[in-house]
């Protein structure tokens, strides 16, 4: 993976740098570098780079972050202990519905230059706020209409064709409908934004009832019994790239994770997340005779302990 540049080399300004300098230099840098201009092949890229540089630089509390602990405080996956960088995810990150994620297409047609914002807002739409809505450059600018589109939990997980219907507006001003297909990859999430064209698409994607999703990982549950955690056992457990066999280890406790990598939701840059299973105890309410007979000599055993686990 590359190393990330330091945010003041990327916008080219000190420490320093009072608030007006830091706008200053993005706004040039911007508009020198926006897509619709730079037509070199990493130009989407710098775009991005010099967008997230100006969030975080522009904002004292963030940039307060960024001085102290450096690209870790907003990486959400660096395991980082600090006050940005927690299990809990940074607070400059994305929300619920996942890393965001952006296709430019200059041109129309199916979007083939993929983005991930890593939880920082869409480089156009800061731009866009930053010029007022407007165009440095002319008419190459225009500010995108977005739609939302609902997808199921299946449909984001593997991938989807959708035929939709959405209104544009002429160059006389009149508004008129138009079919389109939207080739949605697999591993969108709620939340996500994809670029199609003229369009922004926006995902709702509905919850499942067997499966957690916390952006490319998994989770799910087994019941098993005392006597399959004291000795261990091997389950079948769905995932959603289907059933595989997980071995639950002897002495395991309940509510431990057992980990499946690689076996969670694709990721828009490849890959995929993985698949915890969460090992629940499952305590019977009604035990037969005999199995009363049996917990009782368990217990007699188990007198001179503190616990069974």
């Amino acid at each position: 993976m590359a190393t990330k540049r330091d945010y003041y080399e990327i916008l080219g300004v000190s420490k320093n740098a009072s608030d007006a300098e830091i706008k200053s230099a993005y706004r040039k840098l911007a508009r020198k570098h926006h897509p619709d201009v730079d037509k070199s092949s990493d130009a989407g890229e710098k775009f991005k780079e010099i967008g997230e540089a100006y969030q975080v630089l522009a904002d004292s509390q963030k940039k307060g972050a960024y001085d102290q602990f450096g690209h870790a405080a907003f990486d959400k996956s660096s395991g980082f202990g600090g006050p940005f960088g927690s299990a809990q995810g940074a607070p400059f990150g994305a929300g619920s519905g996942g890393w965001q994620t952006y296709n430019w297409s200059s041109s129309g047609g199916n979007p083939n230059v993929q983005f991930d914002f890593g939880g920082f807002e869409d480089p156009f739409e800061l731009f866009s706020q930053i010029f007022g809505g407007g165009s440095p450059f002319g008419q190459s600018f225009k500010r995108r209409p977005t739609y939302q589109l609902n997808l199921s939990f299946d449909e984001a997980i593997h991938g989807v064709t959708k035929e939709v219907e959405v209104e544009q507006r002429t160059t006389q001003g009149q508004l008129h409908r138009k079919r389109m297909k939207i080739k949605v990859p697999a591993g969108v999430d709620n939340g996500t934004k994809i670029r199609f064209g003229d369009l922004d698409i926006v995902f709702n994607v509905s919850r499942s009832p067997k499966f957690l999703r916390e952006g490319p990982d998994i989770f799910s549950e087994i019941m098993v019994t005392i006597p399959q955690l004291v000795l261990g056992d091997v389950f079948e457990v769905e995932t959603v790239q289907g059933k595989v066999k997980v071995k639950v280890p002897p002495g395991t406790q309940p509510g431990s994770l057992v980990k499946l990598k690689g076996k969670g939701a694709p990721r828009l840059g490849g890959g995929h997340g993985d698949h915890y299973v969460r090992v629940n105890l499952d305590v019977p309410k009604n035990p037969s005779k005999q199995e009363k007979q049996l917990y009782e000599e368990l217990k007699n055993l188990s007198s001179h302990k503190k616990g069974w686990f």
